[in-house]
């Protein structure tokens, strides 16, 4: 039985999230960054690998993400109506 303590935060006890790694392509934005999220699907009939690619805005708290720079993102409730995943990871040399 998972019982939570009053002192326990609710993160801490929640469900593994969904995460995915993706290029920023746009961090213009105060707080938020566009992240290309690129998957590869076999073609239905040829069976050629192709790629297919998805945009998805992320929250970036402290606004340290660069155009190009590799991030981890996790899935979060909604900051906003466009906004539901959160920068866990940054590339290790922040300042290129």
């Amino acid at each position: 039985m998972n019982t939570v303590t009053p002192t326990e935060s609710k993160t801490e006890v929640s469900k593994k999230r969904r995460q995915l790694r993706g290029v920023v392509v746009c961090n213009k934005s105060d707080k938020t960054v566009s992240v290309r999220i690129e998957r590869r699907v076999r073609h239905p009939l040829y069976e050629k690998i192709i790629r297919r690619h998805s945009k998805v805005q992320a929250h970036d708290e402290h606004n340290r993400c660069q155009v190009g720079d590799i991030i981890t993102l996790e899935e979060t409730p909604r900051f906003s109506k466009t906004k539901s995943w959160l920068v866990i990871e940054q590339p290790s040399g922040e300042n290129k």
